[in-house]
């Protein structure tokens, strides 16, 4: 199976939404975050990715027909190389309102003294141990490299991410980029992918609070 859409949105754009919207616009199976969290042998394909610009991408993403969200979306440009006939899609939403859902949430990460712990759980525990591997992932990708540690400074954050999107727009082709916010709904996507607009409503699913309930969850059973 080749992938079909590629997701370049940086995290907290609208990601989920945009996973479940593809799925059933029937892109099943659309590779998120959650997917490499709930995938322990995927790891180590991204990582190669992350430091040679290349792995084996057939394998890594066997049964996926887009990918969106980190890391995919960080590695667009790859994605687009290995599969030509992609479309991408750059989901946004307004800098500010991006640059306080994400240090509300992703930016939050298990820090300090809980990842200590989670890493102690995870001598017992493989699916915790993942868990950990992938933030260490994220954060040695995301926040240390992309955001060169600097996260905290939200002036340069929200330039980081400006510039980001500037980037995805230039890099590529006009026919073949989106660029789209949750608002935009049905209608602005099914006509760039050429698909028959649904009956439900666009989904909305993991805003803030969501975001943080869930994460409760998580700590409770030791993830």
């Amino acid at each position: 199976m080749s992938i079909e859409v590629i997701g370049a949105g940086m995290g907290r754009t609208g990601t989920l939404s945009l996973k479940y919207a593809l799925e059933e616009l029937g892109y099943k199976k659309t590779h998120h975050m959650f997917e490499l969290m709930q995938n322990p042998p995927q790891l180590p394909y991204w990582k190669e990715l992350y430091k040679t610009k290349t792995t084996d991408f057939d394998t890594m993403l066997k049964g996926f027909s887009a990918v969106v969200d980190f890391p995919g979306a960080l590695f667009y440009k790859e994605l687009m190389k290995k599969y030509p006939d992609a479309k991408v899609i750059l989901t946004a939403r307004d800098p500010e309102k991006w640059y306080k859902s994400c240090r509300d949430t992703i930016f939050q990460a298990p820090q300090g003294f809980d990842r200590f712990m989670m890493k102690v759980v995870g001598t017992f525990k493989p699916e915790v141990k993942h868990i950990s591997n992938s933030i260490d992932f994220a954060t040695e990708a995301i926040w240390k490299d992309l955001f060169r540690d600097k996260f905290t400074d939200k002036a340069f954050a929200i330039d980081t991410y400006t510039k980001w999107n500037e980037e995805v727009i230039r890099s590529v082709p006009k026919e073949k980029l989106l660029v789209f916010e949750v608002k935009d709904g049905w209608r602005t996507i099914c006509e760039f992918l050429d698909k028959p607009i649904p009956s439900t409503p666009y989904p909305h699913v993991n805003d803030t609070a969501e975001f943080i309930a869930r994460k409760k969850v998580a700590s409770k059973k030791g993830l």
